[in-house]
């Protein structure tokens, strides 16, 4: 459904955010995808054998046993979503605020994405009372909702629910008789990994969970389309597995070989792909506490990041000086602050928030630099702070903040 900016500004842009520049690709992967560039036949829809037990091997690490008959590789997130709901039928509920990829899938469909409120310390899991009440609302509306999408570690706001919460919302959603999909992209992505607790819902109702995992968020490139799929061990878990399997061949969304021959390396978490990744980590953490501090410093309201690359920014203690400026909904902030940083920084009506709201994501890959080698000295430097390039790109963002403050410039 589209929806309107207000007074009469047309068309608010709700696809998904522009993206900026990962880190440099490693070599050890690179060299996989080039040592099998030669082979000119397709993967088999769903997966073949190496990427599906590579996955079952990475979640059994995780303790999540699973079969390669319950598990499933597509290129990227988005197609496989769209393959699970196709499977699934019906209408899907979603956190608000939500990636910005979830709502589209669905629409796609022809099927309704209905959001529920989600307090700004749940992360990317709702109110399990909001849930209950929009599940019976929809139903009394003639709605059909099946299944709950949600997120362990959350895009846009880089929190982590409480394990409580969790607990909490799956009884819900399963005494409503609701299929979990737990989308568990930034689950490797913790930047305290000893000290924030993250559970998937699949190790509290694993005949209830479907969980699916964009490994472009960390294990891989970004630009290396890969997703995986684990479906519940159940008669009920293998008719899903079948359907998916059937639209991602409809929409023949399978994976190229070189990048499955990649993918599978990865998923095996050799030494250098988890000591990249934990490089990575320890420099998002450095750069979201960054930006975090200085976001708060100017009276935005953000929560602490803990897990990727992201904060989600609610500018609204702000709204008097924006409004002197002009800027009286997401989509003005939106393009304010875009131009105004020279990197994408995403509005909140992206995510399901009204445009109304002065709300924006924040991301790290702006403070990386804008060439491979100043991404890779970030990743290795002790201090990625005392760098030049990223210093620079902070002090542009403190002195964005300092003007939508109404500070001096």
């Amino acid at each position: 459904m589209e929806r309107t900016a207000p007074e009469g500004r047309g068309p608010a842009p709700f696809g998904p955010p522009a993206s900026v520049p990962g880190l440099p690709v490693l070599p050890e992967l690179a060299e996989r995808l080039a040592g099998a560039a030669h082979g000119a036949g397709p993967e088999p829809v769903g997966g073949g054998r190496d990427v599906l037990e590579a996955a079952c091997g990475y979640w059994s690490r995780r303790g999540l046993p699973t079969d390669t008959s319950h598990a499933a590789a597509a290129p990227g997130g988005e197609p496989l979503l769209l393959a699970l709901l196709a499977a699934t039928g019906g209408d899907v509920l979603v956190p608000r605020p939500c990636a910005a990829w979830y709502a589209p899938q669905a629409r796609l469909l022809g099927r309704y994405a209905y959001h529920v409120p989600t307090p700004a310390e749940c992360g990317g899991v709702p109110d399990p009372f909001a849930l209950l009440e929009t599940v019976r609302r929809v139903r009394r509306e003639g709605g059909d909702p099946r299944a709950l999408l949600l997120s362990v570690a959350d895009d846009p706001s880089g929190t982590v629910a409480p394990p409580e919460l969790m607990h909490e919302v799956c009884e819900a959603a399963l005494d409503e008789s609701l299929l979990i999909i737990s989308d568990e992209t930034f689950r490797d992505t913790v930047h305290d990994a000893g000290g924030t607790v993250l559970f998937s819902p699949a190790e509290m109702y694993s005949r209830d969970v479907v969980v699916i995992v964009d490994l472009g968020e960390a294990l891989v490139p970004p630009g290396w389309p890969a997703a995986i799929a684990r479906f519940p061990g159940t008669r009920r878990g293998g008719e899903l597995h079948a359907a998916t399997l059937d639209a991602l061949a409809g929409l023949r969304a399978v994976c190229a070989g070189p990048v499955a021959a990649a993918v599978a390396h990865a998923l095996g978490e050799p030494g250098p792909v988890t000591a990249r990744l934990a490089a990575a980590n320890r420099l998002h953490a450095v750069l979201a506490g960054a930006l975090h501090r200085t976001a708060t410093a100017a009276g935005v309201l953000v929560r602490p990041p803990q897990a990727g690359s992201h904060l989600y920014a609610d500018l609204d203690p702000l709204r008097p000086a924006l409004t002197d400026r002009g800027i009286t909904d997401s989509v003005e902030l939106e393009d304010h602050l875009t131009r105004r940083i020279g990197a994408p920084v995403p509005g909140g009506h992206r995510f399901g928030d009204g445009p109304d709201t002065l709300r924006v994501r924040l991301s790290t890959g702006p403070l990386l630099g804008g060439s491979d080698e100043q991404r890779l000295q970030a990743l290795t430097a002790p201090d990625p702070l005392e760098l030049p390039h990223v210093d620079e790109a902070l002090r542009l963002f403190a002195s964005a903040c300092a003007e939508l403050d109404g500070a001096p410039r």
